[in-house]
């Protein structure tokens, strides 16, 4: 029963390595990065207008649906 335990500690601790290198792997090879959000980050008054706009007509769109079904 003791073999049991002790090969199971033993596999547990090989995954547990094996997902820490490969979580070191992409952040060091910065798999997590979101450069994106950050370049079209506009602040300017026009772009928070687009982007309300946008909005309003993403929830018309969604509301004509919801009435089409």
């Amino acid at each position: 029963m003791s073999n049991v335990i002790i090969m199971m500690i033993g596999v547990s601790l090989l995954t547990f390595f094996i997902v820490l290198g490969a979580f070191l792997w992409a952040v060091k090879n910065k798999q997590f990065d979101d450069e994106y959000k950050f370049i079209t980050l506009d602040d300017d008054e026009e772009s928070l207008n687009d982007m309300l706009n946008l909005e309003k007509r993403k929830e018309e769109a969604l509301r004509k649906q919801k009435k089409l079904s």
